[in-house]
Formats: C-alpha cells, structure tokens, sequence
C-alpha cells in the first residue's frame, strides 16, 4: 500500500505571524549595537538602582503619612 500525500502540502503556502518588536526591544537592539556589554550592564544595574530608591521613597512617605495619622489621633485622644 502506497503512503499518503497530503492532498494541500504543496499548494498552501505557509504564513507565520511575526511579532512587531516594542520599542523598549528596539531601545535595547540599538543599545547593544552602540555600547559594549559591560556599559550596557552599567546602565541597566543604575535604572534598576533608581526604580528601588523611587520604590523605597513611596514607602517612605506612605510611612509617615501612617504615623502623622496615628500621632493626630492619640493627641485628639488625651
């Protein structure tokens, strides 16, 4: 017995989907070709250090506020 061919293997043309790159995958494309790999990790270990010292100055000031809450109660308490 003969194996079967697939009856649309040679007359459906195959397409794929090619995904459209963000621009932060752009950024990062012409960032490694204008900068060499230790300065390129430089970088990205400061923006990360600056994204925690954003995130620690947000708790910083949602501490206080808790505690300047706390305070006006315990002095309209006495």
């Amino acid at each position: 017995m003969p194996a079967a061919t697939p009856v649309h293997a040679a007359t459906t043309p195959v397409t794929r989907a090619t995904a459209i790159p963000s621009v932060t995958t752009a950024l990062r494309a012409v960032e490694s070709l204008l900068m060499g790999g230790g300065q390129r990790t430089a970088r990205r270990n400061a923006w990360t250090s600056v994204l925690e010292d954003r995130r620690r100055a947000k708790d910083r000031v949602e501490a206080e506020r808790v505690l300047e809450a706390g305070a006006a109660r315990t002095s309209r308490a006495t």
